[in-house]
């Protein structure tokens, strides 16, 4: 079996997480138990590039109990989680190409890696795998029945493919499912974020200036946990509708150059580039701490940023301080990379359970439904959707009602009236 990951020693360590990861995933380890009496997926080769995490661990053993080859790439170099890459390796014989900190070109040789198995069926996060395919690896188009994607700047991007006719293939947007983004992006996201900067610096929120970029799902979570915390969150945003949303619920609203003037703690949340520029960054005050959650590491303008700095140091693990030519001091963590994965564990396992629950019956789906699918991006079906939201809730020991035959008729019928 081909691999390239840290440290096979680290194993052990990775096999315990993943215990502890898989018993707040009662929806996945439900379906894991179907897919081995069932095995939907026999024959089928899965490449993912996914965040090698120990949840993503579970999903990838529940992909191989439905039959399927599977193996995994990163999604992002500061995300991976070596001590699970080698137990994946290691126990479950599965491989992997993944190690933090990976550079650019390592990157893309561990894509590459992936894809050299020929797969059937992709999962992205972020799009990279099936971009990859579609500019690089178009031999492998013919063997491909569909891919899934995970997160919305892969949907964003999926999207535009379609509508330049390049995309070769169905792909199940599973990040628009009610279950995924309704949770994973704002309870997830929320709280792994906070996580992640707390971690990575140690620094007292309450009574702070936090600076929300974004006022999607992920930054509804972020703003909401922020302010919990006893931060004073201020939001910027571009759209109109989401910005009255955050009016509404409480938050200031206002352009980021008048963010920048006054921030403490600034984290992106958009999904776009060129968020937080030099123009911005020149306005902000000494140690005013930057960090980013959205997929890419475009959305701060690090490039820049590090042509006009003066001098430039690793003051903590993951956390870069540059000294302006004024003397400020600008902090960025993780590179600008994803602060959640850079510098924390990413998303809660109790959270993952849905959203891998949903990766996992989507490729079911592809499996049983490729040829009656056009290539273009699909949701992911509403029965699939309520099966796993009625799955979690029977985890949790929680019932709901049901509608009677009156309520039914009533709600199926336009002649009930006043």
């Amino acid at each position: 079996m081909d691999f390239d990951i840290k440290d096979k020693d680290l194993a052990s360590k990775g096999a315990l997480r993943m215990e502890w990861a898989e018993r707040s995933m009662p929806v996945l380890n439900t379906i894991r138990e179907r897919f081995e009496r069932e095995k939907p997926l026999k024959g089928i080769r899965i490449s993912a590039c996914l965040h090698v995490t120990t949840e993503t661990g579970v999903l990838m053993k529940t992909l191989v109990a439905g039959g399927a080859e599977a193996n995994i790439c990163a999604s992002n170099p500061l995300s991976t989680q070596d001590d699970l890459a080698a137990t994946l390796v290691v126990n479950e014989n599965i491989p992997v190409f993944a190690i933090k900190g990976e550079n650019r070109e390592t990157y893309y040789n561990h894509m590459r890696s992936v894809l050299d198995t020929k797969p059937n069926i992709t999962m992205d996060d972020g799009a990279d795998l099936v971009t990859e395919v579609l500019t690089e690896r178009k031999e492998l188009i013919p063997n491909i029945i569909g891919s899934t994607e995970e997160t919305t700047t892969g949907v964003i991007r999926l999207r535009a493919m379609a509508k330049d006719n390049i995309l070769q293939f169905p792909v199940i947007a599973v990040n628009d499912a009610n279950t995924k983004h309704f949770f994973d992006n704002r309870y997830g996201t929320g709280q792994s974020t906070l996580d992640g900067i707390i971690r990575a610096t140690n620094r007292l929120l309450a009574g702070s200036v936090f600076v929300v970029s974004g006022y999607g799902w992920c930054g509804k979570g972020l703003a909401s946990r922020a302010k919990g915390m006893g931060a004073n969150v201020i939001v910027t945003e571009v759209d109109p509708l989401p910005a009255l949303e955050a009016v509404m619920d409480g938050f200031r609203v206002v352009p980021m150059s008048v963010a920048a003037k006054i921030g403490n703690f600034f984290c992106t949340v958009t999904g776009n580039k060129g968020v937080i520029r030099m123009e911005h960054i020149n306005a902000m005050k000494d140690g005013a701490i930057i960090s980013n959650s959205g997929h890419f590491d475009v959305e701060i303008d690090i490039e820049s940023l590090e042509k006009e700095v003066k001098n430039k140091r690793e003051i903590r693990d993951l956390v870069d301080e540059y000294t302006m030519g004024d003397g400020r001091r600008i902090v960025v963590i993780g590179g600008g990379r994803l602060v959640n994965l850079a510098t924390a564990e990413g998303h809660p396992s109790a959270v993952m359970d849905m959203s891998f629950a949903n990766q996992a019956l989507a490729a079911e789906h592809l499996v049983n439904e490729a040829k009656n699918l056009e290539k273009k991006v699909y949701p992911v079906p509403q029965s699939l959707d309520d099966e796993i939201a009625r799955l979690k809730l029977q985890s949790l020991g929680v019932d709901i009602d049901s509608l009677t035959a009156e309520q039914e008729e009533y709600l199926s019928s336009w002649q009930f009236g006043t």
